[in-house]
């Protein structure tokens, strides 16, 4: 069993998503949306990329402490949010990687320096610096994706700590889940993603795909993932796995459910979160239009709509 203690509340504050509407209006006691204004001008820009980055804070007592998780795609994009919505990113005491796919590390030195720490620490799983990647369309037509690198993450002065196995965060108040086992018979993964490995031609199972989670007081587990190439149904069982937490309170982030490859896919994911029961369902990023107007549907008094700039506060 691994250890996750208790905390009484954890916000979520998403740097980048693919998605804004910056005159929503529709603040509740759980969201907050990022606000167009600097003074009393209507003038303050946030960025929609198609990527993933948040800034989570937990609290236990009077202590709150802070995580960055994924960077979004584009070098500027999420820094751009950050200093948009005066984020303090200071305070960040340790960094994770939900998979070395570039709309998850693409802003990784900017929002590093930002942090201003060297040294800091950034969790991941050791198949993130797989190269090279691609997409492969055909046998002729291959779509090379950007990699990250051990050379990239020396020169922004980040020490990192490669994990297969579930690693505890801040003092064992989030997890990082490693590397997440494959149950469901329907989430298979990306049909046509490969990597090349000493010349050899591997289909790519993204084993670094992975998520983070928190555990706030009498409201069960908070299951925040990237992609969830591994599949949002197998992460989320597995956290409830090594924490022996059943409960879960909210399931966030990107679901991959985007695409003809995954409409079939749609349905049993979705009554299998039905199933799991979580108080709040968000889907993010690579969810897919479909998959969430899907989500919504099926389960209208759980869903919440996730921008860039918002902040998800669980407590």
């Amino acid at each position: 069993m691994q250890q996750l203690h208790e905390v009484d509340k954890i916000e979520i504050l998403t740097l980048q998503d693919n998605y804004i509407d910056i005159a929503s209006g529709d603040n509740t006691e759980i969201i907050t949306r990022a606000m167009p204004l600097k003074g009393m001008e209507i003038k303050n820009s946030i960025l929609a990329e198609h990527g993933f980055s948040a800034l989570v804070k937990i609290t236990q007592g009077q202590s709150t402490r802070s995580l960055l998780f994924d960077f979004g795609f584009s070098q500027h994009g999420a820094a751009f949010n950050a200093e948009a919505l005066s984020v303090d990113l200071t305070e960040v005491e340790a960094m994770a990687l939900s998979h070395g796919h570039m709309d998850h590390f693409g802003g990784l030195k900017q929002l590093t320096e930002k942090i201003g720490k060297p040294g800091i620490k950034l969790v991941l799983h050791p198949a993130a610096f797989r190269k090279p990647r691609y997409i492969k369309i055909t046998e002729e037509f291959k779509i090379i994706m950007p990699s990250l690198t051990r050379d990239a993450i020396e020169e922004a002065d980040i020490q990192v700590v490669e994990s297969i196995e579930p690693y505890p965060l801040l003092d064992e108040s989030l997890l990082f889940l490693g590397q997440i086992p494959r149950k469901t018979d329907f989430e298979k993964g990306m049909p046509n993603f490969y990597y090349e490995q000493e010349g050899t031609e591997i289909w790519d199972s993204l084993d670094d795909d992975t998520a983070i989670v928190a555990n706030v007081k009498d409201k069960g587990l908070v299951v925040l993932s990237g992609c969830a190439h591994s599949g949002i149904i197998n992460t989320v069982s597995y956290a409830k796995e090594l924490t022996g937490i059943n409960k879960v309170y909210a399931v966030m982030g990107g679901f991959h459910l985007t695409g003809a490859d995954f409409d079939p896919i749609i349905p049993p994911t979705t009554q299998a979160l039905k199933d799991l029961d979580p108080t709040y369902i968000i889907p993010t990023h690579c969810t897919g239009r479909k998959a969430i107007m899907t989500i919504e549907k099926e389960m209208p008094d759980k869903f919440l709509l996730n921008m860039s700039g918002s902040t998800l506060t669980f407590s």
